[in-house]
C-alpha cells in the first residue's frame, strides 16, 4: 500500500482556495489541512484506487493520475503519484 501525495500542476483563472502550481497534499482519509474540500472530493476515488495498486488505462505511468477540480471556470489540476516507503513510485 502507497503513500498518495497530490501536487497542482496546472491552475487557470483564479482558484477560491488559493492553490497554486507546485503545491502539493498528502492524501489520506480526511481533507489535508489547507486542500479545497471540493478538490479532494474530486481526487479521493483515483487515490484510493493508486493506493491499493491499481492503475488508470489511459495514463502513461501506472502510479500516476492527473484529476481536475470541478470549477470549471478556474480549474486545478493535480497530479497524485503513489509513492512507496523509502523511495518513489
Amino acid at each position: 500500500m502507497g503513500q498518495i501525495i497530490a501536487m497542482v500542476v496546472s491552475q487557470l483563472g483564479e482558484c477560491e482556495a488559493g492553490h497554486r502550481v507546485g503545491d502539493e497534499f498528502d492524501i489520506g482519509q480526511k481533507t489535508p489541512p489547507g486542500m479545497c474540500s471540493w478538490a479532494f472530493y474530486a481526487l479521493y476515488p483515483f487515490a484510493q484506487v493508486l493506493q491499493f495498486g491499481g492503475s488508470f488505462p489511459w495514463e502513461p505511468d501506472a502510479g500516476v493520475s492527473r484529476v481536475a477540480c470541478p470549477d470549471p471556470d478556474n480549474p486545478v489540476v493535480f497530479e497524485l503519484r503513489r509513492v512507496h516507503p523509502g523511495g518513489t513510485g
